[in-house]
Formats: structure tokens, C-alpha cells, sequence
């Protein structure tokens, strides 16, 4: 089964009919190692039953209103939410979900201007920690990483966490320095094969013991639950690791330039509130109702706070515990990225930009000849956005002992 998880993907359209092999294969394998699949820090619960705006009814057809149902982690996998005597919990302690709609909002004028396609989100914003279908609290229990490489993923993806793994996400130790990788994951989308994709990522997490996996549904306006939901796990589990990378499953990530800028800033001792990347600034919401990032002005009508770009940033992880007791007081936002420059703003911190993370390409041009270039890749900490093949084609060139460059390149 290995080679299922392993192998290079030709392009990225899946044929549903190559799906139904591997699921029919994993399925096999499973039964036959029933006995065997729990595993220590891995828990499973009941098929999901949250749905992110992305799966709302169209802005045409009416909306339900029993959106939200029961959702309770299995018995006998709970884990004990007994708390820290600085008011830490001591493990995951959101195991039972009930969170009905928002009643008030509902009588409100600018609610009943607000474009349909929120109206789910809105009602439900106060709902911010899902029970986990799985877990991994073993990843940071030695107290001995430094850098965690956190990626944002979907079920679907496996060929980009296959790639990520081979390459930047691989899990080493870089003079002297460990470094730890997880993907965070939430549940399928409402009309796929929910049960059968669940059983393929718990396989992959059999090998791989390197997924957090939440019980709400994957969509764009719940990347901003994986940030909330990660922040809390963090600061629960991760007490001993300094500092923390946060990104796509789409980006090229040169490790050594990223931990070689941590160690300028531990020298430069501007280390305790780090977080730096592409940073967007005087930005405004987008009004363009086609847009992916379309924010009616209902829900925000001001200029956004200065913001990194989300394809990747690094942050300390002091900052990190400061920006989840910030967040619990923030509302949620619908764009992520967003979302924690709000966040920043609250305890006034400026996210740094720096030209080694390029979230939006080498250069923003995509035709351009210099997106393919293996010297600037080499020279950059961060590149947004490669497939799979073009990660591990360029990992290759850029790691060839026959790749020759200036020694400096810039742009």
C-alpha cells in the first residue's frame, strides 16, 4: 500500500475511477488490520457533521435550519480535560460539539442585507473548537524541536504531502536544530466519499504520524477554524518548541535560509514577537462578488490591518501564545490570512516583511522565465505556488551538486 502515498502523481486531475482502487485497496487492508489500528496520540470519531460556507445551499436557494447537529468524540477516547494551574487545559478538551445558530443576529438589519452566501458563517462564528478526529500530542512531548513546519492541507491532496514530505517537510536535525512536521486537515466536503476518504487519511497517518485532523469540514471560510484550532492545540502540547513556519501545501520552503533567519533574529534579539513574511499592507476588502476573497461590506466595511501573506510565515513561539489568548477575543473572519492581522493588531504587532518570502511568485508575472529559476529558489526562504511535480523537480535542481550560481542572487 505504501506506493499508493509514494508515488508521483502525471498531473493533477484524479480519475475517480483510479479513487475507487485505492479506497477499495485501503478498505482491504484495513480489515484485515483491524485489530491493530489504534495507535498511541491517534483518536477517531464519528463521521463530521459541520459544513463550511463553501457547501451553503446556492445564494438562490433557501437556507436550512437545522445546519448544525450533535457531534460527540467516540467514548473511551476522550482525553482528560483536567487544566494547568495557569488555566491551560492539560489535553484536548473540546469532545462534545452543540452549537446551534446565533439567534440574535438574525433580527438585525445589516443580517438581513448580508449576502446569503455568509449567512451560515455569521450565525456560527461563535463556534470555534471542534473535537479531534485526530491527534499527534506525541510531536512535541520530547521538548526538543525547534522549528515546527505546520501545513495547511485537505484530505484530496495527498500527492502535495507526499512531495512536502520528501522535500522541505522532511523531518531532520539542521545543525544541531530538530525539525518537527504536521498537516492540519479537516473533514471531506459534502458530496464525496466522506467514509472512504476518512479511512484513507487514517491510513496515511498509520505511516506517516504527522496529521491533526478536526472535525469541521474543509472549506475556505474554515481555514480561519484551523488557525484558531492549531493556535490552542499549540499552546497546549508544544510548551519547548521556539518557533514555528506556517504554510501552504503549494509553496517551495528552503529550510536552511528559513533557520538561518532565526538565528540572525535570536542574535539580533528581535525574537520575541517574530512574525514575518509577505506582508500586505493598506489593503481594503474586495467587493467583486466573483471574487474568492469577496467580503460584502455588511460583514467589513474598513481597510484591513497590515497581514502576511498565508502561502507561508514564521513566527516565535512566544508570539504564538499571545496570539491565541488574543484571538479568543477577535471575532472570526471569513479569509485567514486576515484574520490573524486582526489578531496582530490587537496585541500591536507589525508584521515584518521580508523579501524571501515571495507568497505571490518570484515574480508576479507568472509567464516569466525567472519563476522557473532553480538560483533564485536557492536564494529565497519562501515561493508560492508549485504542484507537486514542479516541488519535487525543482527540489532536485536546486539541490544538484551541478547547479552553479552567482554568489548572490538577487532580484
Amino acid at each position: 500500500m505504501d506506493h499508493f502515498f509514494r508515488r508521483k502523481r502525471a498531473g493533477l486531475v484524479k480519475s475517480l475511477l483510479s479513487l475507487s482502487l485505492i479506497f477499495a485497496s485501503v478498505l482491504m487492508i484495513l480489515k484485515l488490520r483491524l485489530s491493530e489500528k489504534e495507535e498511541v496520540g491517534t483518536q477517531h470519531a464519528r463521521d463530521a457533521s459541520w459544513c463550511g460556507p463553501d457547501c451553503f445551499p446556492s445564494i438562490d436557494a433557501p437556507v436550512k435550519s437545522n445546519f448544525w447537529k450533535l457531534n460527540a468524540a467516540a467514548p473511551g477516547n476522550r482525553e482528560d480535560s483536567q487544566r494547568a494551574p495557569n488555566g491551560t487545559p492539560a489535553s484536548w478538551d473540546a469532545q462534545v460539539l452543540n452549537c446551534s445558530e446565533d439567534e440574535s443576529v438574525k433580527s438585525q438589519d445589516w443580517f438581513r442585507r448580508l449576502d446569503p452566501r455568509f449567512h451560515q458563517f455569521v450565525l456560527h462564528r461563535h463556534c470555534r473548537y471542534f473535537p479531534m478526529l485526530i491527534n499527534h500530542p506525541e510531536k512535541c512531548a520530547d521538548g526538543e524541536a525547534h522549528l515546527l513546519m505546520v501545513i495547511k492541507s485537505v484530505i484530496e491532496q495527498h500527492d502535495r504531502r507526499d512531495a512536502v514530505r520528501k522535500t522541505w517537510g522532511e523531518e531532520l536535525t539542521v545543525d544541531g536544530k530538530k525539525i518537527r512536521t504536521l498537516f492540519l486537515l479537516g473533514t471531506p466536503t459534502t458530496g464525496k466519499d466522506t467514509k472512504n476518504l476518512q479511512k484513507l487519511i487514517e491510513y496515511e497517518d498509520q505511516i506517516y504520524r504527522d496529521i491533526l485532523q478536526w472535525d469541521f469540514m474543509d472549506t475556505f471560510f474554515n481555514l480561519t477554524l484551523k488557525e484558531v484550532n492549531f493556535l490552542k492545540w499549540f499552546n497546549i502540547y508544544c510548551p519547548g518548541v521556539q518557533f514555528i513556519f506556517k504554510g501552504d501545501d503549494d509553496v517551495f520552503v528552503n529550510p536552511r535560509n528559513l533557520l538561518e533567519l532565526v538565528g540572525f533574529k535570536v542574535e539580533e534579539r528581535k525574537d520575541a514577537d517574530l512574525f514575518v513574511g509577505d506582508t500586505i499592507a493598506k489593503a481594503v476588502p474586495i467587493r467583486n462578488r466573483q471574487s474568492k476573497y469577496y467580503i460584502p461590506k455588511e460583514l467589513y466595511d474598513k481597510p484591513y490591518p497590515p497581514y502576511a501573506g498565508g502561502g507561508g510565515f514564521l513566527m516565535s513561539s512566544q508570539l504564538a501564545r499571545r496570539l491565541f489568548a488574543a484571538s479568543e477575543d477577535v471575532e472570526l473572519y471569513p479569509i485567514d490570512d486576515v484574520f490573524l492581522g486582526m489578531c496582530l493588531k490587537r496585541l500591536n504587532v507589525a508584521p515584518e516583511m521580508h523579501s524571501g518570502f515571495r507568497t505571490f511568485g518570484i515574480t508576479r508575472l507568472k509567464v516569466s522565465a525567472l519563476n522557473r529559476e532553480p538560483c533564485f529558489y536557492k536564494s529565497l526562504i519562501v515561493v508560492h505556488k508549485l504542484s507537486a511535480q514542479e516541488l519535487l523537480r525543482m527540489w532536485s535542481i536546486v539541490h544538484s551538486k551541478d547547479l552553479v550560481c552567482a554568489q548572490r542572487t538577487s532580484l
